[in-house]
């Protein structure tokens, strides 16, 4: 269950299926769909109305504001970037989770989910694998 209130992030948004699923659960929070892609974005907006949710902010990384601390951040990280523009990636948005907030990552495992388990423990978060299933893996990853 996502928190019920603060701001929560979905990175990587897509079509905006997390985005309307946390919108839904938390309608007391705001919900930031953040994606590079256009396209992506107005259908997040589209689908957000069609349920009729007013919480869902779908908008590229750059309009969120900096002083945005986020309560929770929930993503597939899109591992096929490349490790360093991954790395940056991550580094840049979870220095924005509240101390008590949370990440969640979904990451199939022969994408490198271990490595990249090991690299965010290597750089300060407390990371378990949260559940295990079909060749993916949910990373719980905390400050």
């Amino acid at each position: 269950m996502p928190p019920s209130t603060g701001d929560l992030l979905d990175l990587g948004c897509g079509y905006g299926p997390i985005a309307i699923a946390l919108a839904a659960r938390a309608p007391n929070a705001r919900v930031w769909a953040v994606d590079v892609n256009e396209r992506a974005l107005a259908l997040t907006i589209a689908n957000a109305e069609a349920a009729g949710l007013s919480n869902v902010r779908a908008v590229t990384p750059e309009a969120v504001p900096q002083r945005v601390r986020f309560a929770a951040i929930y993503t597939n990280p899109p591992v096929r970037i490349g490790k360093t523009a991954l790395h940056e990636l991550l580094s840049s948005w979870m220095a924005r989770l509240e101390p008590a907030g949370a990440a969640w990552l979904v990451v199939q495992r022969h994408l490198g989910s271990d490595s990249l388990a090991r690299w965010l423990d290597e750089h300060g978060h407390t990371v378990s694998r949260f559940a295990s299933e079909r060749g993916y893996r949910v990373l719980e990853v905390r400050p």
